[in-house]
């Protein structure tokens, strides 16, 4: 049951978020749910009513947050991953700078400033917990969820029946997420032919020129570059698609995953970061990685996920009926705006 809302109570919710990325969908997602509960929601964290702040990863206003602090208003923070690509490939200096500070600034606030912390996944919380050490307030995680009415197997759109559609979307791919890139196209050129049906690669976001170059290479003539894909469109996207394929590295909870799930479309990729509790053993097919994914090492199980994907895809309609199913378990927007809330709200 939702919590009682004063008149002239407000929460507030830092940084201020827009573009691709996770963070700025799921701000816009609770922040929405919150008022249709009643909530005022706004960014300004020394706002006299201001019951409550949650930091959406981080904030560079640490002394707003301080101030907050010492006028007793609870502040949670929610966690997703950390940086580690650039320790792996090198992308630049600036980008190695950037991202160690970034990942310091969401542990300072981790360890000094929140009262609570909602991780994303287990993996999340385990990940953190493993690099940073544990805390001494509350932690629990909430899983990032979807409008089940918005995101819906409902609509005109079906994968095409003359050919096997893999769908890959993300906010960015740049030079560092090449491998995952790579084991997509790896996938689709193994589905190429099987049963006398060609395969494509349908990839929405923003793609590095260099990785595209590299792509077609790989697999010429069957990737289509969707560009970036308004959030409006991203349904009517899955229900057009087989399979999406996760090509984030060690993911700790991405929207991507959840949106396709809620579309009624399977998800295939590796056992590795928060696949396993997300997709889980109804909402697609998963494979060990088989080396050492935080290496960057190649995997070693390509060809049993290939393997994997043409079991499932011989059942038909039954994996997007499984896949819905489990959304709707899981990945309620309702529910996750109620869990934010009684960790906001907490005493």
């Amino acid at each position: 049951m939702s919590q009682p809302v004063a008149a002239s109570a407000s929460l507030c919710l830092l940084p201020r978020l827009e573009g691709l990325g996770g963070p700025a969908s799921f701000r816009g997602r609770l922040s929405a749910a919150l008022i249709r509960r009643g909530w005022q929601v706004h960014q300004n964290p020394d706002e006299s009513a201001c019951r409550a702040i949650l930091v959406i990863a981080g904030t560079r206003d640490l002394p707003a947050l301080w101030r907050a602090r010492r006028r007793g208003v609870r502040i949670v923070q929610r966690l997703d991953g950390m940086n580690w690509l650039h320790r792996r490939r090198f992308t630049g200096v600036r980008h190695f700078l950037r991202s160690e500070l970034n990942n310091a600034l969401l542990a300072y606030i981790r360890r000094f400033l929140a009262d609570a912390v909602v991780y994303q996944s287990e993996f999340s919380r385990r990940w953190w917990e493993r690099v940073y050490g544990r805390v001494e307030h509350s932690a629990e995680v909430i899983y990032n969820a979807v409008d089940l009415q918005e995101y819906s197997p409902q609509g005109v759109e079906h994968p095409p029946a003359d050919r096997w559609r893999l769908l890959v979307v993300e906010g960015h791919l740049h030079r560092g997420n090449w491998l995952g890139l790579e084991n997509a196209l790896v996938l689709a050129r193994q589905l190429d032919g099987w049963q006398g049906k060609p395969a494509e690669l349908w990839v929405a976001g923003d793609v590095a020129e260099e990785l595209r170059r590299r792509a077609e290479e790989l697999l010429p003539g069957k990737v289509r570059w969707l560009g970036i894909v308004p959030r409006r469109d991203i349904p009517a996207l899955d229900r057009s698609a087989h399979l999406l394929f996760s090509a984030e590295l060690n993911p700790p909870c991405p929207n991507a995953v959840i949106e396709a799930l809620a579309c009624g479309l399977p998800v295939a990729g590796f056992a590795e970061g928060g696949l396993p509790e997300l997709v889980g053993g109804d909402g697609g097919v998963l494979a060990p990685w088989g080396s050492d994914v935080w290496k960057l090492q190649t995997p070693l199980s390509r060809d049993a996920l290939a393997e994997f994907v043409r079991q499932l895809l011989i059942e038909g309609e039954a994996p997007r009926r499984r896949a819905r199913a489990r959304a709707e378990r899981l990945f309620d927007l309702e529910t996750m705006a109620e869990g934010y809330l009684r960790v906001l709200l907490s005493e």
